[in-house]
């Protein structure tokens, strides 16, 4: 049975803070909407800048990468922050991965996550790769250390690069890897975000 926490949504701090000043605005005449845009689009990141970062990170664009950053943007809206690591997984039907890497905020601030979780696919194998995790709504870098469930049927490919949607609350990942390392498989489960490494997927 999910806990309240997990039913419970929190103002995005720039959300607060709009709210907060919110009687000043109006004495002023401000337009509330216009100072929440200015506000929403300082506290994430455009979609040149998301695309810039993961090619340097990856050392390579594709159409596919592109695309899927693009679909992303379009249905997803503007990321507050993002995750560069690397990923090492393997499956026999039933596949395990693990994981870590650099969690960033728009608003600042950085460190370093794990994680790890089941999967459920029809492959055989071991694979490596790297990992470029777009991140939504994530109020502060603590949250993001639970569990998130994969998004059923949210797994995409497009040329030679694959994303699929992780969500628990508000919150929402959207892993993207390149080439070596895409299963199928890995999009059905969950991952668990961890401050310290652990063995234990479940």
């Amino acid at each position: 049975m999910p806990q309240p926490s997990d039913r419970t949504v929190h103002p995005h701090p720039s959300r607060r803070r709009l709210l907060a000043a919110l009687p000043f605005l109006l004495a002023l005449g401000s337009n509330p909407a216009q100072v929440l845009a200015a506000s929403t689009q300082e506290d994430t990141y455009d979609q040149d800048s998301i695309l810039k970062d993961a090619t340097a990170f990856f050392g390579k664009t594709t159409e596919g990468l592109a695309k899927l950053i693009e679909k992303a943007f379009k249905e997803q809206g503007r990321p507050n922050g993002y995750i560069k690591g690397q990923e090492a997984s393997g499956a026999i039907g039933v596949g395990l991965r693990y994981g870590d890497g650099e969690l960033l905020m728009k608003q600042g601030g950085a460190r370093h996550v794990f994680w790890t979780g089941p999967s459920v696919g029809f492959d055989l194998g071991g694979d490596a790769a790297k990992v470029f995790v777009l991140v939504y709504h994530l109020p502060s870098s603590n949250q993001i250390f639970q569990r998130f469930p994969a998004v059923d049927g949210s797994f995409y490919y497009v040329g030679g690069a694959g994303i699929n949607y992780q969500q628990r609350g508000s919150i929402i990942l959207a892993p993207i890897r390149l080439g070596v390392g895409l299963r199928e498989g890995a999009s059905i489960g969950y991952m668990h975000y961890t401050p310290n490494k652990t063995w234990n997927p479940f």
